[in-house]
Formats: structure tokens, sequence, C-alpha cells
């Protein structure tokens, strides 16, 4: 069955048609790597899953609860794209940490404003915030930086930082975390930590769709390799029937550019 299932999604910005028809689903546990050229469409169609663009056509579901119906429902209020957006964590390319707050203060930030709204939280926002801060703490152990809680984003690395944001995302319990190039910001040296903590993940079955320039490392991640360009999906199938054995010649002309690279 599939858990996340994504239908004839379109989205155009004015004249230029960027999404044209996209249909993809995936199971629980499973990463989906999307790669392509710039200006395929792949960071537009991670921003419509996440709602920070809004879809012109087509329906995705979560787990068969449908979070986005464009026939049925055109306009979203603010308090319906909070309560979508929980499903999904979301990794930028730049990190978009808050240089005000340490790494503690980011991680803990969303979980304590969402925790506000809780009926119980007067009464008990101070075991609340320390559960809060517990978890933090384990989720920054977990991305390897314990001992750096009380550093600023300006003392850190531009690798350390984006495990930040990635212990960030893991915050809210998403059901489904999203990469969005999360290598691309960074010099080649740092890549290896972020693709080692994201493998640790995809260890642990967290559902993640991941938009890459890292080939290697979609065809050793993935479960299943998603080809885009011109904004539809060309070509898809397990690493294997992409990387080794692409059937569509457009595929075939991307995969020789970047090894010639």
């Amino acid at each position: 069955m599939a858990y996340l299932e994504v239908k004839n999604i379109y989205k155009r910005f004015g004249k230029t048609e960027v999404l044209k028809g996209i249909d993809f689903s995936m199971k629980k546990g499973q990463v989906v790597s999307i790669i392509g050229s710039s200006g395929s469409g792949k960071t537009t169609l991670l921003r419509c899953l996440n709602f920070l663009e809004i879809a012109d056509a087509g329906t995705f579901s979560v787990n068969d609860k449908v979070l986005f119906d464009a026939e049925n429902q055109k306009v979203l209020t603010d308090a319906q794209v909070r309560e979508n957006r929980l499903h999904f964590g979301l990794v930028f390319q730049n990190f978009n940490l808050f240089p005000q707050y340490n790494v503690l203060e980011n991680v803990c930030l969303a979980p304590k404003l969402q925790a506000k709204e809780r009926p119980d939280y007067k009464a008990n926002a101070k075991k609340i915030n320390a559960e809060i801060e517990a978890k933090a703490h384990k989720l920054i152990d977990d991305v390897g930086l314990s001992a750096k809680c009380e550093a600023y984003p300006c003392e850190l690395s531009g690798g350390q930082q984006q495990r930040v944001a990635i212990a960030r995302a893991l915050a809210l319990d998403p059901e489904i975390l999203f990469f969005d190039e999360p290598t691309s910001a960074l010099d080649p040296e740092l890549t290896g930590e972020i693709l080692k903590v994201i493998k640790e993940l995809a260890q642990r079955d967290m559902t993640m769709v991941i938009v890459t320039h890292e080939m290697q490392f979609a065809a050793e991640v993935s479960d299943q390799v998603i080809f885009m360009d011109g904004g539809v999906i060309v070509e898809q199938g397990t690493p294997d029937e992409v990387f080794v054995h692409p059937k569509n010649e457009r595929t075939k002309a991307f995969l020789s550019r970047y090894n010639n690279a």
C-alpha cells in the first residue's frame, strides 16, 4: 500500500509551466531520490508537497489521508497548511537556521511553539519544555553534535549547520522527511558527513524523499530513483534500472553528461 501518493501535480509560475503532471508513490520506510538538471522541477515538487507552494492541479495523500486536492480545496486556511505540514520535515539547501539561537534552541523552537497550543500547556509548561529539551538533546547527539548544543550557527561549519537542520526537521516527528539538495551548499570535504547521517536515517527505516545531485549516493541509499526533466518524470525505477540500465534516451544523455563532467 502506498504511504505517500502523488497524482497529477501541476504548477505554473506566470506563463511558465514548471510541473506538468507528476505521479509517483512510495511505501513507508522507503527512500526515493529525485535527480535531474537544474530547472527540471525537482525543488518545486518538494515545495508543493510541503505547502511552501500551492499546486495548481492534482492531489497527494499520506497514509490514505488526503492532504491536498486542488479541485476540491482551492484555498487552504493558514491553520490547514500548518496542520498538513506536520506530516513532513524539510531540510533546505542553505540550512536556514536562526542565527540568534544556539543549536539547542534551534532544535527546540518549533516543538515549543507547537506545545503552547496544547490545552494543558500552562499547567505543565516546565515539564513539557523539559521533555522537549531532552528529546532535542538526543536528536543533536544522533547527528553527532552533542558538544555543540550551546554553539551558535556562526560558530559551526556548513556540515555542522546542516546536521543541526536535520535534527530540527526530525524534532516534530515527521512521517516523511524531504531533503532539497542537502549537500549543494557544502564544500566537497563536508559532503560525506551529511550523507552519512542520511544513510543512518535510511537504516532506521525513515521514509525520505531526497532531491540530490550526488548520483553515487542516490544509487547506494535509494529504493527508487526518479529522473525529472522539463517538469515531467521521464523515468523511474530501482537504482539498477535507472543508473545501470536506463531505458529512456533523455535519462541516458543526462547520466552521460554527469559522468563526463
